[in-house]
């Protein structure tokens, strides 16, 4: 480990990328809260989904208000006052913000995958489909409580926990390795499900309206999610600091994958309702110039599907398009006198 970065340096530019990261979440996050909320109905805002980018938030603020104290503390505090420094200060991984900055990082873990999981199941239907995917959640839950709590019982320094590879760093690799597992199969269920979906609806599609966008953004924050937790998994297993730096970056690199997908999922819909309204008009016209001297009664029906169950409109995007393409030609009931 003697080319390794040393561990009080590590804290300090993990503190410093993590507040880069952390910035960046929290333009997404204004982002997200103004793609769901702007021109919308009170009743048509969906709760569920802005608790969740609220809590990912509060998460993410309450991990590097931990990280500023920790890096706080190891340089400043007890810099002098701690027996071998900052180093070794670092290296006591029973420090209490150290096993704060855990339990905050494996909940915002459960809570992003526990929503992708969920959003599989109202896609699917089905809950076969997500046994494994929930199996996976609950070994990340199992693993990261084991590998936190074998960490608040570590005593020596970092150099020789990390040359032993005791218990905690068993529970640590399987963690990384779980997160990883139900973060690709999550996704990977969810895109081919909405990709399933756009094939059969594309034949009755009137106008251009494509749900793949929202799929491309799916794997987009898979891959930026995944390649970051590899990262530091690789990072780990090389007994290397630098995935000091990689997990406190996660914080924040979880919510704006998040956000990314609700963003585009917004937007998508929004450009849905724009060109429903606009094959209403055009039908409408086209048929008025038949009747040109008749005057016209015109009786509009109008269809209103709520689904307690909706998550961010996908799932109802079959239905919601195949009711178009059936009804298209009888919505617009127009009389002559």
């Amino acid at each position: 480990m003697g080319s390794n970065i040393s561990l009080d340096a590590a804290s300090l530019l993990a503190l410093v990328l993590e507040g880069v990261a952390y910035g960046f979440s929290i333009l997404m996050f204004i982002g997200t809260i103004w793609a769901l909320t702007y021109k919308q109905r009170m009743q048509d805002v969906s709760r569920p989904i802005i608790v969740v980018a609220i809590l990912l938030l509060i998460l993410s603020t309450v991990h590097i208000v931990v990280s500023v104290v920790r890096v706080e503390d190891g340089l400043v505090k007890y810099r002098n006052t701690f027996p071998g420094g900052p180093v070794v200060f670092f290296a006591d991984l029973s420090q209490y913000t150290f096993t704060i900055k855990n339990v905050l990082y494996i909940l915002q873990t459960l809570v992003a995958d526990g929503v992708v999981i969920y959003r599989c199941y109202v896609v699917w239907r089905s809950l076969l489909v997500i046994v494994l995917p929930g199996m996976l959640w609950c070994s990340v839950a199992v693993t990261g409580v084991f590998a936190t709590y074998g960490f608040s019982q570590v005593t020596t320094d970092s150099e020789q926990f990390y040359n032993e590879r005791g218990q905690p760093a068993y529970w640590v690799t399987a963690f990384f390795v779980s997160s990883i597992a139900t973060n690709l199969s999550s996704s990977a269920l969810l895109a081919y499900r909405i990709w399933m979906i756009e094939r059969e609806v594309s034949t009755v599609r009137t106008k251009k309206n494509t749900t793949m966008p929202i799929v491309r953004v799916l794997v987009d924050s898979a891959v930026l999610y995944s390649v970051a937790l590899l990262t530091a998994l690789i990072s780990y297993a090389c007994s290397n600091n630098g995935d000091i730096l990689m997990v406190d970056m996660l914080m924040p690199i979880i919510s704006i994958a998040f956000y990314m997908v609700l963003i585009r999922i917004a937007i998508n819909r929004k450009h849905s309702h724009i060109s429903t309204i606009g094959m209403i008009s055009g039908t409408e016209s086209s048929r008025l110039q038949q009747y040109p001297m008749q005057p016209l009664q015109v009786t509009i029906s109008k269809f209103t599907h709520h689904d307690s169950n909706a998550v961010y409109g996908i799932e109802n995007k079959d239905r919601l398009s195949t009711f178009m393409a059936e009804s298209r030609e009888g919505s617009l009931e127009l009389h002559a006198n």
